[in-house]
């Protein structure tokens, strides 16, 4: 194969060619022929059709386009197959799948998703702005219609709570969303609270987008009746992924607001979301089907937006309004609907082709920008290679190696049991819960007992050489016996977790998470399993299959030391993101978030 280019042209660049091509007079670089087109627009299915392409972009959609063929057309028979517009992903975060953006485009597109839009705030909160650009210009090489948002939350809250790599503040929103078309809008804006109560940096960045004339993303974790909710629409959020029920999608389409129903590999909220239209009776417009998370291993195994539009028919939608919600909803919640969204004359010829029934989702064919990328679940194209420069790959700066003392809890009693705020994790939620458990004491220091399935959690700071570092204790973590993780995969700072019931398999996982410069290690008495994280300590080098195999065996190894938590480690991985309820651990401390706000919190009554 070899490498192309995937040029995708402003339509007013293309008018001219397009118009020629609809009258016959020039002939179509491609025709896709005689299959069942996907209207999305109209909502139905229509027998029949065929696409006429000239480079990039569609120029004549009907029954007939043989006046648009010629000798050197590429003619592709859809004969027995849907003809349906590329799968958008509306909220994705690529660093989570721990791919860099040419694996993750490889991983995707021959499962039907030609676009999306990226919050790339993983790499930003290690990075910076550069880390942003890094993603961008590896995008633009790709096929895929990448639109990539300016972070929001860097950091996610504030300095007071978490140490982060680096600030991002109106200034440099404006200058990112200025770097092209492609930068579509701000990142989902996590720090609702200082939203709501005119935190000058948070309604600054929103300015500048709304500016910009761009999207804002959100946020909200508080109740969706909470009175707060409007206050936060009125910001110009017009979007929003933290919906866990048909209620929580009720009151943001109310407001205006587009909401996004999410099925990442560890958040499983459809079933309940769908709701708002199945059991409610919603106009479906205003929904929008994301991933939010997806692991390399639930790309391999169960797929990516062909995964979560075949779980969302599975729950009762029709096939055309579930294609609706991945395609043109999205195109239109973003400004982007001339573009991509639908197959209709003068959009973009990022279009799929489907076996069998529409609900199975099974994607033969990609085309994205004109061309064939992917057959039979197999890329057929390639790109050039993109280099992520050296200060994209020394990104762990700890001040000093870490000391099994260094997860010692000191108790304000000598002996005796006291009662202690635990981290409770919740399984397929990125909710946690706040609990208090008795924990024993002996010489003053907290003693584990795995019999009540509690273990240390630590988060030491790795961008500054601060020497910060606090511990704490969570439960369902699930390990019956001596066992640690270490990761620099711990949202939105990305500082270095540790979680476990040994001090000394602890500071050795974490001191070889530093050795490694990023990435994740699981050592229990059988052993030790590595998965390197070599750019900004977030995504590997490594192909997709790679990729997709390292991080089985961080699962495998979870297993075997008895966590058995769906999707384990991007579970355990939002345990420091300190803007979603109840209870979760910085390098600055324990971090309370509930009705009232967000505060540190102490660890003992």
């Amino acid at each position: 194969m070899k490498t192309k280019r995937f040029e995708r042209p402003g339509l007013a660049e293309c008018v001219k060619d397009l118009v020629a091509t609809a009258r016959g007079d020039l002939k179509a670089t491609m025709v896709i022929q005689g299959g069942s087109l996907v209207n999305v627009i109209s909502g139905e299915i229509i027998e029949q059709m065929s696409v006429a392409v000239q480079g990039a972009r569609i120029a004549y959609v009907g029954k007939d386009v043989s006046h648009t063929i010629g000798p050197d057309t590429e003619i592709i028979d859809a004969t027995g197959m849907y003809i349906a517009p590329g799968l958008l992903d509306g909220h994705c975060h690529i660093e989570s799948t721990q791919l860099k953006v040419s694996e993750f485009a490889r991983a995707v597109l021959p499962l039907g998703t030609t676009g999306g839009f990226f919050d790339a705030h993983e790499i930003s909160n290690v990075l910076g702005l550069k880390g942003l650009k890094y993603m961008l210009e590896e995008a633009r090489i790709t096929p895929m219609a990448a639109y990539m948002q300016a972070p929001s939350c860097v950091p996610s809250t504030s300095p007071e709570l978490e140490t982060t790599g680096a600030w991002i503040g109106p200034e440099e929103v404006a200058e990112a969303l200025s770097w092209g078309d492609d930068m579509i809008g701000l990142g989902e804006v996590m720090n609702f609270p200082g939203v709501v109560y005119g935190e000058d940096k948070m309604i600054g960045e929103i300015e500048a987008t709304l500016r910009a004339g761009k999207a804002v993303d959100g946020h909200f974790t508080w109740a969706s009746d909470d009175w707060r909710l409007p206050v936060y629409a009125a910001a110009g959020v017009t979007g929003d992924h933290e919906c866990v029920t048909k209620e929580d999608v009720l009151e943001r389409i109310r407001l205006g607001m587009y909401a996004k129903l999410r099925q990442g590999s560890a958040w499983h909220d459809v079933a309940e979301t769908v709701k708002a239209a199945t059991e409610l009776g919603l106009d479906t417009r205003r929904m929008m089907l994301v991933t939010d998370d997806r692991s390399s291993e639930s790309l391999l195994e169960e797929g990516h937006m062909n995964f979560v539009v075949r779980h969302a028919i599975s729950q009762g939608l029709k096939p055309i309004t579930a294609f609706q919600m991945a395609t043109i909803n999205t195109a239109e919640r973003f400004g982007v609907q001339r573009d991509v969204g639908s197959i209709t004359p003068g959009s973009i010829a990022d279009i799929i082709l489907l076996k069998g029934r529409l609900a199975d989702v099974d994607v033969d064919t990609t085309i994205a920008a004109g061309q064939v990328v992917a057959r039979s679940g197999k890329m057929v194209a390639e790109w050039e290679t993109y280099v992520y420069p050296e200060d994209a790959l020394g990104t762990v700066h700890l001040a000093e190696s870490v000391r099994p003392e260094d997860f010692r809890i000191t108790a304000p009693i000598s002996e005796g049991e006291i009662k202690a705020r635990i981290i409770q994790v919740t399984e397929n939620h990125v909710e946690t819960k706040e609990i208090w458990e008795q924990v024993q004491v002996e010489s003053g220091l907290v003693k584990l007992s795995t019999a009540k399935d509690i273990c240390k959690i630590a988060v030491i700071e790795r961008h500054h050489m601060t020497g910060d570092k606090s511990v704490a204790l969570v439960s369902g973590v699930g390990f019956h016996g001596p066992a640690a993780i270490a990761m620099t995969v711990a949202h939105d700072s990305h500082n270095l977790m540790v979680i476990g019931t040994n001090d000394e398999l602890m500071a050795e996982a974490a001191n070889r998470v530093a050795t490694m410069q990023g990435g994740v290690v699981v050592i229990t008495e059988e052993g030790t399993t590595e998965f390197p994280l070599q750019i900004a300590g977030l995504m590997s080098t490594e192909p997709f299959e790679v990729v997709a195999s390292q991080s089985a065996g961080i699962s495998t190894a979870l297993q075997s030391a008895g966590c058995n938590l769906n999707n384990a480690f991007m579970t355990l991985s939002l345990l420091a993101l300190v803007v979603i309820p109840e209870l979760r651990l910085s390098d600055k401390g324990l971090v309370q978030i509930s009705a009232d706000g967000i505060k540190i919190v102490s660890l003992f009554e």
